[in-house]
């Protein structure tokens, strides 16, 4: 057996040094790992003649050089498929991509490998997506000593505030398998949420396209033929024909000036959208219009109350925590509310009273706050609040569907409707006339 002396970071980022016996190098690096430790370098010391050279040390070269090489840039890149140019723009991992992510370093965390080792074996796994570039980024760095939370905070792209700061926690108390796993658990409910909003307004709008893109068929290639045939007959037409046949022929003859209005219209209003009044007023009318205003609001509810409680849980101070939340609702009337209630709190006040001073949020939501004050257990309330609206979210898009479909049908049969009943008083005109 030979003697090897390593280099290796603790779990805390304690810079640690040793020697271990062993038959061969990866022997003594699978030692060194069983202690918890992740491997920086190792060399065989003594006893063997000339040390030779480490043989972690060019693994950790490879994988700065690798994570070097694999940072963003421009210009051209040879690949055995030829040269592929790159952008400038950083890698970003979509929320199921970091969903995923947390979600396996939180089995392998809480399996008892360390972080070092376990985002070593997420970076071992190559997916075509951009945690290829990510994750040994992560790992690199952690081995270098950054903390994991310091690490994530480098890539807001893909990691929020409310992330970091909740792995920050983790850190702190010493329990962040636990805090990615309650992370998961958050994410999957916000996930959740929103492909319910999503699918509640995907159906309304595939009904929507479906019906323009048949009348615009019926308008271009429909009546025009029985306008033909109206033509050589040469009888009067009635009003509504005729309003179908000029409104046909508009189409047909000016049909860039309506992409043109269509086109402009949806640039302008996308940019008044973007503007911080038009984003205003566009998420306050949300709040006003029937029926959208329940999924609207009970979907910002349930994600304030459920954010909130999962960072007062890992211990983010009540300020820090609602400063986050107001980054993380959708709807700007509420994140403002949100602001301002926390600007009115001050240490040893309430939360519940500013916030239905502001009269946006419920009276139902600050009330079940204000008992969670009272007992001492804001998480627990703020967690029925978080069910209470998840409900009513529920109830609110099965609410929509059961309406919008009727109306949405109504709307596409009268506009049909009329361009049949058009084309049969003109028929019978047309027959009536030659019976005579």
């Amino acid at each position: 057996m030979a003697l090897y002396a390593y280099t290796a970071k603790s779990r805390s980022g304690d810079r640690m040094t040793g020697n271990v016996e062993a038959n061969d190098k990866r022997s003594a690096l699978l030692q060194v790992e069983r202690m918890g430790y992740v491997p920086i370098s190792l060399k065989e010391a003594g006893g063997g003649g000339a040390p030779r050279k480490a043989a972690a040390t060019p693994k950790r070269s490879k994988s700065v050089a690798a994570a070097k090489s694999s940072q963003p840039k421009s210009g051209a890149r040879k690949t055995s498929a030829g040269f592929k140019f790159e952008s400038r723009r950083p890698p970003r991992m979509n929320m199921r991509e970091v969903l995923f992510f947390t979600r396996e370093l939180s089995d392998l965390l809480a399996s008892g490998m360390t972080l070092g080792n376990a985002l070593n074996t997420l970076a071992q796994r190559k997916t075509g997506k951009a945690q290829d570039i990510i994750i040994p980024q992560l790992r690199d760095e952690i081995v270098q000593g950054t903390s994991l939370s310091d690490a994530l905070e480098k890539r807001p792209q893909s990691f929020s505030t409310l992330y970091v700061s909740m792995v920050r926690a983790g850190e702190a108390s010493g329990d962040l398998s636990g805090v990615l796993g309650r992370l998961c658990r958050h994410f999957e409910r916000v996930q959740e949420a929103r492909e319910k909003v999503l699918m509640a307004l995907s159906y309304p709008a595939i009904v929507v396209i479906a019906g323009v893109l048949t009348i615009f068929f019926v308008m271009t290639f429909v009546v025009p033929r029985f306008a033909e045939m109206f033509a050589e007959l040469g009888s009067t037409l009635p009003l509504p024909t005729q309003l179908l046949i000029a409104f046909s022929e508009s189409i047909i003859d000016y049909w860039w000036i309506f992409l043109a209005v269509i086109g402009f219209g949806f640039v302008g209003i996308r940019g008044y959208l973007r503007t911080e009044e038009g984003t205003y007023n566009w998420h306050r009318a949300q709040l006003r219009l029937p029926v959208f205003k329940g999924i609207v609001s009970a979907n910002a509810f349930s994600q304030f109350a459920r954010t909130l409680s999962a960072l007062l849980v890992n211990g983010v101070p009540v300020l820090q925590a609602l400063s986050i939340v107001e980054n993380t609702i959708g709807n700007r009337v509420i994140s403002s509310e949100i602001r301002n209630a926390r600007n009115r709190v001050t240490d040893g006040a309430t939360i519940s009273e500013p916030l239905a001073a502001g009269k946006v949020f419920p009276p139902l939501l600050t009330d079940m706050l204000a008992v969670g004050e009272e007992t001492g257990d804001m998480a627990g309330s703020l967690a029925h609040i978080a069910n209470r609206y998840e409900h009513e979210l529920d109830r609110s898009v099965k609410l929509l569907t059961t309406i919008i479909e009727p109306i949405l049908i109504l709307v596409i049969a009268v506009m049909v409707g009329f361009v049949a009943i058009s084309m049969l008083l003109a028929v019978t005109e047309l027959t009536s006339g030659l019976e005579v």
